[in-house]
């Protein structure tokens, strides 16, 4: 009898695992998607600073999970393949081919490596050379074609250290580059799995307030630290054109360089012991130095402190100098910016930040050069007499841009705009910057004007535009403004300012971005630079609409719909949709209601977007607009499931109103916090048939020091932390959600066991719920096996549970 209790006792738990676990290999989805997501990418562009020249950087579409099963090591907030010594995530590209601007042909750059894996891509000083890396199997090289005879030739052995990321400078004469290199004698990685602790690990707080995030990849032991200061450590050799190789400097943990306007003096930033388990690399202490363009020490300039205990809030900062950098308008002047209210933003001051300077040789007493209200946010220099400053405060949404005068402090700076940042109808544009004299870019001027490229949002529609401020007046004056009403306009940059060109692109729905040359003096028609083709021809009559509708609180809202290219609108076959969007913290109703959403933009397919499935006889709603706002005192987040609702009902309303969707069979999906959002919505109400949610976070107490835009902790704001926590409420959900998420997940708070957690909280209360995590796979995915088989997973519980009767 014991025996027949012990067998009736494992079939049962066969059973359960049976039902728990599914035993499948990867699967590929439809043909009408198939055909969609096995496209030709087109390259990428870059050019020079005069517009000259075009570089034309191809790429895999995917990657293969071949990629992405390389030795790993997760350390400090790196992720770094240790045989080779590179970032594991980098994304490489596999050719470069060049133009000049105005020619039609473009040409080969010949003498690449074979198979080459090519990242870390720069100009010379004087752009006739290209520098770039190129990883091998054991290691990475360095480098260098002539872009006059378009041949490309290999500067280093498989010996540069990239893990601290891009590894080089060029020198300012453009004879050489300054680069990271594995030093002669270095040590073997430490083998965790086999080493034996010599104690425990022990933590301790001293009694200071200390409130970080939950970050990812962290160091946890001694083993760690060790391994840690292996792969940063570099030697800094001088590499020259002519192939000479010589030692700048010992070995050190260098992870920031960079040359003076003028190439005389460098400046070095080291890491130092000791480290943190708590913050990454960027937080752990450091030296910065200063050293003459041959190598000799000129000055240690400053020091940064373990910042594992700053102040709470998002404008929480440093005390002490920070935002070190060249002053791009001076040959060897030193800017920094230093906080002037101990980087607490609970404490009350008339300015938050005072910008400093200091010339060669940097010594004596730094020269104040201007105060901000908020945050400091930057500076693009001009000449002695005028700077663009920036700051921001994130709590009120406000950013400020200044004119000041560098050399005269007394001078008051002149507040030239004043707004909601999230405000994005009076975007004032962006500085445009050309080249100095000095090889650096500060303000494109022409006598006392400079210009702004703005994105040109408005409620009629989007019209980029070209402004002209005369810096003594201050008046604006709009010298070109994109009319198209049928595509879109993207303004590059100038070519000549005098003239009235500049480089252009343009789009529509079903024409692929292109870049042009445009006179903005005349209506000629603008001349093509690139004919890159349409790679989803198949969609091109599929119909598009940026729809426009309110919530109950009369907050406007919008939403991109599509409609299968057979879809006859007069009839209205109730069609089933897929609903995707992810939510947006707002401080005021009328910058929420405001939209970005272009019909006129290219309809791009990539597995972050749903439009795949207009292919399949659904009715999609892309990049709905989900607005969470919170006016004055008010939190957004407080209220934040019931303006999640409010947004999906007045969708669904919006699209059913339109006579095209059966709102029976809606589902709704998102990505990282648009997942967050699905669970959330699948919780807390009865609008949609189903969910897909994606590499989301459900269990708020698990990131209890703030997440997204909420800075508030957990002990502050429990009640709202259980109340937006999906996990909190798992005895609740009864629709059927799809869980996905990658093996390897590396963003901050959505750790993978997010999902994991869930699944098991939902599959105890009946739910009926499907997990799937990818192999190898972070927090996008990147493998062409894993993207097929998402696809395939998306669109098996679509068809179930939106078409099946």
């Amino acid at each position: 009898m014991r025996r027949i209790y012990i067998l009736l006792f494992v079939l049962l738990m066969t059973n359960l695992l049976v039902e728990s676990q599914e035993n499948i290999t990867y699967q590929v989805p439809p043909s009408e998607i198939l055909e969609l997501v096995d496209i030709e990418r087109a390259p990428s562009v870059n050019m020079d600073s005069k517009g000259d020249q075009m570089l034309f950087l191809y790429r895999n579409t995917f990657k293969t999970l071949s990629d992405l099963n390389q030795p790993e090591v997760r350390l400090g907030g790196l992720r770094i393949n240790p045989d080779v010594n590179i970032s594991s995530t980098v994304t490489y590209i596999n050719n470069i081919r060049y133009k000049k601007t105005t020619d039609k042909d473009v040409l080969q750059i010949e003498g690449l490596p074979t198979n080459p894996l090519i990242a870390n891509i720069s100009f010379s000083p004087d752009e006739t050379k290209l520098a770039f890396t190129n990883t091998v199997a054991n290691g990475v090289e360095l480098w260098i074609a002539d872009l006059k005879s378009l041949q490309a030739k290999k500067m280093t052995d498989a010996v540069v250290n990239a893990n601290a990321g891009f590894p080089y400078s060029w020198f300012n004469d453009g004879t050489g580059v300054l680069i990271r290199i594995l030093p002669e004698n270095c040590p073997e990685l430490i083998d965790t799995q086999k080493s034996l602790p010599e104690g425990p690990i022990v933590s301790v707080s001293n009694g200071q307030i200390s409130q970080n995030r939950t970050y990812q990849d962290l160091l946890k032991n001694p083993v760690d630290e060790a391994n840690f200061e292996t792969l940063m450590t570099s030697e800094l050799y001088r590499i020259g054109l002519d192939g000479s190789k010589t030692k700048w400097k010992g070995a050190g943990m260098y992870i920031g360089q960079s040359f003076s306007p003028d190439g005389k003096y460098l400046l070095l930033t080291t890491l130092r012991r000791p480290f943190s388990y708590i913050v990454p690399y960027y937080s752990f202490p450091n030296v910065t130095e200063i050293y003459s363009a041959d190598g000799n020490f000129i000055v240690k300039f400053d020091e940064q402190p373990l910042l594992d205990n700053l102040p709470i809030g998002f404008m929480a900062t440093q005390e002490g100098k920070r935002g070190i950098y060249w002053r791009a308008d001076k040959p060897s002047t030193l800017y920094w910016v230093e906080a002037l209210d101990k980087g607490d933003p609970e404490v009350k001051v008339d300015f938050r930040d005072e910008v400093f300077e200091q010339d060669a040789p940097f010594s004596g007493t730094p020269r104040s050069l201007v105060k901000t209200i908020n945050r400091y946010a930057g500076i693009t220099w001009g000449n002695d007499k005028y700077a663009i400053l920036r700051d921001r405060w994130w709590n009120t949404r406000n950013q400020k841009m200044y004119l000041f005068n560098p050399s005269d402090n007394s001078q008051s700076p002149q507040i030239l705009v004043d707004r909601n940042y999230q405000n994005v109808y009076d975007d004032p544009g962006y500085p445009q910057t050309a080249k100095n004299v000095l090889g650096t870019y500060t303000l494109h001027m022409d006598g006392n004007s400079i210009y702004f490229f703005g994105d040109g949002f408005t409620a009629d529609g989007q019209f980029p535009f070209i402004d002209e401020l005369d810096l003594k007046t201050l008046k604006r004056k709009r010298i070109y403004q994109s009319a198209y009403t049928d595509k879109v306009e993207e303004l590059i940059t100038f070519i000549d300012s005098k003239k009235g060109t500049v480089i252009t692109r343009i789009e529509s729905p079903t024409e692929y971005p292109n870049y042009y040359i445009r006179n903005i003096r005349n209506k000629r028609v603008p001349e093509p630079l690139t004919v890159f083709e349409n790679p989803f021809i198949s969609i091109e009559k599929v119909y598009k609409e940026v729809i426009s509708y309110k919530r109950p609180d009369g907050v406007e809202l919008t939403g991109t719909l599509y409609l299968p290219a057979d879809y006859d609108r007069e009839k209205k076959e109730k069609l089933p949709m897929i609903m995707w969007a992810y939510p947006t913290e707002y401080k005021n109703r009328s910058s929420a209601g405001q939209t970005t959403a272009n019909p006129n933009s290219f309809t791009y397919l990539s597995y972050g977007n749903p439009i795949y499935w207009v292919t399949r006889g659904y009715a999609i709603l892309d990049d709905a607009a989900f607005p969470i706002v919170g006016e004055g005192d008010e939190q957004p987040n407080d209220t934040f499931v019931e303006q999640l609702v409010a947004n999906a009902k007045a969708a669904i309303d919006a699209v059913d109103a339109l006579g095209y969707i059966d709102r029976r069979r809606v589902a709704v999906g998102g990505h990282s916090y648009g997942a967050f959002m699905t669970a959330n919505l699948l919780t807390h109400s009865d609008l949609f048939a189903t969910g897909i949610a994606r590499s989301g976070a459900y269990n708020r107490t698990l990131t209890p020091f703030g997440f997204q835009a909420e800075e508030r902790n957990y002990w502050v704001a429990s009640d709202t932390y259980n109340t937006m926590s999906p996990f909190m409420h798992a005895d609740k959900m009864k629709t059927p959600l799809l869980l996905i998420h990658g093996e390897s997940d590396n963003n901050s708070g959505t750790h993978t066991m997010q999902s994991e957690r869930y699944f098991q909280a939902l599959k105890s209360f009946g739910a009926p719920v499907r997990l799937v995590i990818l192999p190898k796979e972070s927090h996008g995915y990147a493998a062409r096996e894993n993207i097929l088989h998402l696809l395939w997973e998306q669109d098996q519980w679509l068809e179930k549970y939106l078409k099946s009767e």
